[in-house]
């Protein structure tokens, strides 16, 4: 396989990853799979310097710069030599469907508000991680061009460095196995739906909390920062669901993605994450709240783990190279892939929250910037999403989503307040339709 992906380099092109292989044959009209992360700087933002550092940065990331193509039985990614991306104003609603036509075929967004400059990606160019590292790198470029001097240490690129061969390696391949895993399917979560809002209506409210309050309160449940706000959000929505009096009550379960590289060491710029989906089922009874946390806690430890990780990543990499899947003409796979992915992908969670960690660095860099803030965009189905990312004593935790109830949200910001953890409130919604907390 290493000699696959050294053949598709040498002929100037890139097989899909195998987690992006199924974000083209799911794009809709209202969804593509595009996420957002964004810095708060502390002066306002020059776009003409801003699109000299775009200019200078791309051509050492060639695994973004790049477009979309549809083969005979896949879809792949080729040099893109057309001008851009070109630095925009930004706009009220964020994480729009990517066209892949659109933007000179481009994959990512930069975008510029006073002090803010937001990177939108294509899920099928790279995960969470390999998008910090261009943002990094982006503002590490803007700061030099403004006669800072800033290092290339914690994720910042050289950009006159030639790329690295192991950033464009899907590192899937690399690390799994011969062995058929079994036993990893998952049962059908509750949906969490709410009303689908107006067509490309992406609602977003930001609640920005102490750090260290949030650490403090997570550590009083014996937990972590992602495994509380994991269990408050699984407790907000088991009170959502039970709320709506269904005829079947059903598991409450969370889509948590995870970074591989933490596990299974790799400096691939692309996709490399699997989800891990705590769960608490309300037909078994009721559940206070800590036990909400012990529940997700042990299943986090339990599943955190090189040999479950490492079984669930071989199943999705021999379901891809499946020689009966593969030999399937692009035409015909498609809607099998869509109809699959709506079936069961969609249907095992009922939200997603990511919490990609510290947005950490070079010193030269942190005293330019405010904070920094990571959102999902509209999800394949009518619910809110949750992202957040912390940086110096803010963590930034954003709920994204194509609803019109804002329920969700307000009551997990209520439940953070009730713990102690101080929130201020942002939103992108029209006044009167939004989410206050005492």
């Amino acid at each position: 396989m290493q000699e696959k992906n050294g053949a598709e380099k040498s002929r100037g092109w890139y097989r899909l990853d195998n987690s992006a292989a199924v974000y083209p044959a799911i794009q809709r009209d209202d969804y593509s799979a595009i996420y957002r992360f964004s810095a708060v700087m502390k002066k306002r933002v020059d776009p003409a310097l801003l699109q000299r550092a775009v200019d200078l940065t791309m051509p050492r990331f060639p695994v973004f710069n790049v477009c979309i193509k549809k083969g005979v039985f896949w879809y792949y990614l080729e040099p893109n030599l057309k001008p851009g991306p070109f630095v925009k104003p930004d706009i009220a609603n964020p994480c729009m469907p990517v066209r892949f036509r659109e933007d000179n075929g481009y994959l990512l967004r930069i975008y510029f508000y006073e002090k803010r400059i937001s990177v939108e990606m294509y899920h099928a160019l790279t995960d969470g991680a390999g998008a910090m590292v261009f943002l990094k790198t982006l503002l590490a470029e803007y700061l030099r061009l403004q006669g800072y001097e800033i290092p290339c240490t914690l994720g910042v690129k050289d950009v006159a460095a030639p790329p690295e061969e192991e950033e464009a390696e899907d590192a899937y391949i690399r690390y799994a196995t011969s062995e058929t895993p079994r036993g990893m399917k998952e049962d059908k979560a509750y949906p969490g739906l709410g009303t689908r809002a107006p067509f490309y209506t992406l609602n977003v409210i930001s609640g920005l909390v102490s750090l260290d309050e949030l650490r403090l309160t997570a550590k009083s449940y014996g937990a972590s920062i992602t495994e509380y706000l994991s269990a408050v959000l699984i407790r907000v929505l088991l009170d959502k669901q039970k709320r709506e009096q269904p005829h079947r009550l059903r598991p409450v379960a969370l889509a948590v993605p995870i970074d591989l590289r933490r596990f299974f060491p790799s400096d691939t710029l692309r996709n490399f994450i699997l989800n891990v989906c705590p769960a608490v089922n309300p037909g078994m009874g009721e559940y206070t709240f800590e036990e909400i946390v012990r529940q997700v806690h042990h299943y986090m430890r339990l599943n955190l783990s090189r040999q479950y990780l490492r079984a669930k990543m071989t199943g999705n990499v021999r379901l891809r190279f499946n020689p009966f899947v593969s030999r399937i003409p692009l035409v015909m796979k498609n809607p099998l892939l869509y109809i699959n992915y709506q079936r069961m992908g969609n249907r095992q969670y009922s939200a997603t929250l990511t919490n990609p960690g510290v947005f950490r660095v070079p010193a030269a860099m942190r005293e330019h910037i405010q904070r920094a803030e990571m959102m999902l965009g509209q999800s394949f189905a009518a619910r809110a999403n949750c992202g957040c990312i912390s940086f110096g004593n803010t963590m930034a935790i954003t709920f994204a989503g194509s609803i019109v109830e804002p329920d969700v949200e307000r009551e997990f910001f209520r439940r953070l307040v009730r713990d102690g953890i101080h929130v201020r409130v942002e939103s992108n919604r029209e006044e009167g339709n939004g989410c206050h907390t005492a």
